[in-house]
């Protein structure tokens, strides 16, 4: 006979399953894919997007044919003409974006000339708008072989960045070829993993870069890497490259500035100087790092990167950062160089437009050339 105490019993024994299976789903979502390889039931699905399965639908992948026949490498690549766009994903969320492998030709000119562009979300303007050498871990278009905890590139430009990139509705990736029409078309590789399923909270900060460059900077006023943004948000650190155009001259004294929260004149974070903020002293060495470091000290020409993964800045409701450019001709002194940055951060969105771009002459002028 069922008594009401067996059923109180039983709902309760309900109610002690529904609390351990959702424990288990919450501990599912909650898993490290990284740190936590061996944890199975992570609640996601693998997919990835490339030229051989565009879509990133299940069964799909290499349906294309070659000389040896359907399924036998038919559908590698594109070939970007000038002004030509290719779409490189168009996906439906929620999910995650966990690393992007890309390859072109190495020329500087052609790694400032592909603009890489995303769109968050639905939003009308993308979140990032960068080259992609720069966005890639590449400054001045000058391809050095080197591994940081963002990116690793290899000799013949084999560019990585293993930064996620969550999004919960939708999530869309061109490529623009804007080099002028004179140039030559140029071969375009590429593959997306990212996986589907993911329980993002409706505010998770997505990742916007930025680039910018002055050629030369403004006399007496810092150079931004991240114009002033109204949103809370994390700043993930900027690849930055300078050419020095004082040879013989130390160009590195300028002090990051973190303006956060409410700051007007003084910031709430400042450095000591420019090798000092990508932790190395006593000039620039070429030594990349995983978070800090530099890859490039060639020619007068310096590629240096700072990455706040151990280390957050993170702010509330705005914030600003710039790097002063200040030289040591006996003593301080103010200077003029031709600075660059792909800034990288996350915040929600909606999100402000990014602020313009530089055209693809300033982009391309005065790179490194062999």
């Amino acid at each position: 006979m069922f008594t009401p105490n067996l059923f109180s019993k039983a709902l309760h024994l309900v109610l002690i399953l529904v609390g351990l299976l959702c424990v288990s789903c919450r501990q599912s979502q909650r898993a490290d894919i990284v740190s936590q390889p061996y944890i199975l039931d992570t609640g996601l699905v693998s997919r990835s997007v490339s030229f051989e399965n565009p879509t990133g639908e299940p069964g799909q992948g290499g349906k294309a044919s070659s000389n040896l026949g359907v399924g036998r490498k038919g559908s590698p690549s594109r070939t970007m003409k000038p002004g030509d766009v290719q779409q490189l994903c168009d996906i439906d969320g929620p999910g995650t974006i966990r690393h992007i492998w890309v390859t072109t030709p190495r020329d500087p000119a052609n790694l400032r000339s592909l603009i890489l562009r995303v769109w968050w979300d639905g939003q009308e303007h993308p979140s990032i708008e960068c080259p992609i050498g720069d966005f890639m871990g590449i400054g001045h278009g000058r391809v050095m072989a080197h591994q940081t905890a963002v990116h690793s590139v290899g000799a013949n430009a084999g560019m990585n960045i293993f930064l996620p990139m969550p999004f919960t509705r939708h999530a869309k990736i061109t490529i623009t070829n804007e080099a002028e029409a004179s140039a030559k078309p140029v071969p375009l590789f590429y593959q997306i993993d990212y996986t589907i399923g993911d329980k993002h909270p409706k505010d998770v900060g997505r990742l916007h870069v930025l680039f910018r460059r002055e050629n030369p900077t403004t006399l007496k006023q810092d150079f931004e890497l991240l114009p002033k943004r109204s949103s809370k948000g994390r700043f993930i650190g900027s690849l930055i490259g300078i050419r020095n155009l004082h040879p013989g001259q130390w160009w590195g004294e300028g002090e990051i500035k973190v303006y956060m929260d409410g700051d007007t004149d003084l910031p709430t974070i400042c450095g000591t100087g420019s090798e000092d903020y990508v932790g190395l002293s006593w000039g620039i060495q070429q030594t990349p790092f995983l978070f800090n470091g530099c890859s490039l000290d060639q020619n007068n020409f310096i590629t240096m990167h700072r990455w706040h993964l151990p280390d957050p800045i993170a702010w509330q409701e705005e914030c600003r950062i710039t790097i002063q450019q200040i030289a040591w001709k006996g003593g301080l002194a103010e200077t003029q160089d031709d600075w660059s940055a792909a800034t990288f951060w996350y915040e929600p969105v909606p999100s402000a437009p990014l602020p313009a771009m530089p055209d693809e002459k300033s982009r391309t002028a005065d790179l490194w050339t062999d």
